[in-house]
């Protein structure tokens, strides 16, 4: 089980008027992690994994310590705890040697953006996001980190395109 790491710049502008990263912020860390994670990482030689588009469906995050402006980056880990037939659930830490700053996840839905509705996941975007699977640290006791529904796909009502 691998993880994707993602070295995080601060920004002076990331901080807000109580001096530490503002919760808005958090989230566009989310996105650069999960965006290199997605298109950079994911399989290349003309690969169309992912490039038809995906839409988040949900956010959770839980902010576990306030986080000050430095020069050097915070570490952003992705994994996958979920894959099924429509949709996967990316998590995340941002931490560094000495602090653990967020917990957070982010489900995926893949989309079709020609036809303007959600798809299933490929086997090839399976094959790939299963090298990062590991069972969710949350949801203790569930032991079934991946398993595909044999039929029907998840409808994601409310999802916003990255």
């Amino acid at each position: 089980m691998a993880r994707h790491i993602y070295p995080c710049p601060l920004r002076w502008s990331d901080m807000d008027a109580f001096g530490h990263v503002n919760n808005v912020t958090f989230l566009r860390y989310l996105e650069e992690a999960r965006v290199d994670f997605m298109w950079r990482l994911a399989p290349g030689n003309g690969s169309d994994a992912f490039t038809g588009g995906v839409v988040v469906a949900r956010h959770e995050i839980d902010y576990l310590k306030p986080l000050v402006h430095r020069h050097s980056p915070v570490t952003i880990e992705t994994w996958v705890t979920e894959i099924k037939a429509a949709y996967l659930t990316l998590r995340y830490e941002i931490k560094d040697e000495d602090a653990l700053y967020v917990r957070a996840a982010t489900r995926i839905v893949p989309y079709d953006l020609d036809q303007g509705r959600p798809r299933r996941v490929s086997p090839e975007e399976e094959k790939f996001l299963t090298e990062y699977l590991e069972p969710d640290p949350v949801k203790k006791g569930s032991g079934k980190a991946s398993a595909k529904p044999a039929g029907g796909a998840e409808r994601s009502e409310g999802a916003v395109a990255v």
